[in-house]
């Protein structure tokens, strides 16, 4: 047992909850970003300007999605050149198995291929033929094995939460605003969760509010410690940058949190807020404004599909509302109370 754990850590496989769940699903959601994120949104651009180039290109882009999403996990896991390169295969073959929930099938299998590619990297003097040839047979043969029952696993689940939330949109509002809104702060990806459960529709509304209100309601809060850059860095960037400061003061998260249970309902049950475009959208808020354009592409696909007439003032109204305005003036609020009672004091929301 000793000498395999010592095999192990020279192979540099760490088996651990860190590295799948935090490292690899972090990653994931990056090789998601630059590939069917990006590429939807380069797409969504041409279209509206009728510029078929930017259409091919957003198409190529959203293609590769498997790939990006194989190639990301392994660069997580520290996977070496000839595992990395080969992993672009697996991920192709993963996503297309695995159908609706074909990133969870990516994850999975993406990281079985890699580290059983690694441990037979450099083991061998045909090295060249053996490591690729792991790496592509073990992850191909899981995807045509087990990517469909993932995916499928993933859909329907993905699908039980949407119709929790369209048959109890105030509740489920609630709790889905709230739980992925916590992810995105915390050091793991709420988009690849969204991604991985294809979440969208209602859900995936309540998703944006609640990922919005950590997001604008940390800018917004800590402005008077951060400024300007701060807010950018918050608001368009990640709240992550608070979690060392909610390790020292869990307190400092209830005012986005509160928001973000209050913003979701809002937007599931008031304004009728949905997020019809990439799944992946659902988990991003503001960052770069992913989210707001995720809404926008799904009206776009809702008005070419007939089931919406055309973008509405009141749709507007909404998307301010939810993503900008109520979290930042109900996170100050929720603030300046903590602030009052002594449980948020003086640089404790400083980056």
């Amino acid at each position: 047992m000793g000498k395999f754990t010592a095999f192990l850590k020279k192979k540099n496989v760490v088996i651990s909850g860190k590295r799948y769940g935090i490292d690899a699903l972090s990653a994931m959601a990056q090789g998601l970003f630059c590939s069917l994120l990006i590429g939807t949104i380069i797409k969504t651009l041409g279209q509206q300007l009728a510029i078929p180039f930017l259409v091919d290109v957003g198409q190529y882009a959203f293609e590769m999605s498997g790939p990006a999403m194989a190639v990301a996990i392994g660069l997580a896991l520290q996977a070496e050149g000839m595992v990395l390169f080969s992993l672009a295969a697996v991920g192709w073959a993963a996503n297309a198995e695995g159908g609706a929930g074909g990133p969870l099938a990516v994850l999975i299998i993406a990281i079985l291929a890699a580290e059983c590619g690694k441990l037979v990297s450099k083991e061998t003097k045909v090295d060249i033929l053996v490591t690729p040839a792991v790496t592509i047979l073990v992850g191909v043969s899981l995807a045509k094995l087990i990517a469909p029952f993932i995916g499928s696993a993933a859909s329907a689940f993905g699908q039980l939460i949407m119709m929790a939330t369209d048959l109890q949109p105030f509740w489920m509002g609630i709790l889905v605003s709230v739980l992925v809104g916590i992810a995105l702060t915390l050091p793991i990806s709420s988009a690849a969760i969204c991604a991985a459960l294809s979440l969208t529709g209602l859900a995936g509304g309540a998703a944006v509010a609640g990922c919005c209100a950590q997001m604008v309601g940390f800018a917004v809060m800590s402005f008077r410690e951060n400024r300007w850059g701060g807010l950018i860095s918050q608001g368009i960037g990640t709240s992550m940058l608070q979690m060392g400061n909610i390790v020292k003061n869990p307190r400092i998260w209830i005012a986005p949190t509160l928001a973000s249970a209050i913003t979701g309902p809002l937007a599931t049950c008031v304004f009728d807020f949905r997020m019809n475009g990439a799944a992946v959208s659902s988990g991003m808020g503001t960052c770069g404004f992913v989210g707001q354009i995720g809404v926008y592409t799904g009206w776009l696909s809702d008005i070419e599909a007939g089931v919406k007439a055309s973008i509405t003032a009141m749709d507007w109204t909404a998307m301010l509302l939810i993503c900008f305005i109520l979290p930042a003036v109900l996170s100050t609020v929720f603030c300046l109370i903590e602030r009052k009672l002594g449980w948020i004091k003086e640089g404790d929301l400083k980056l």
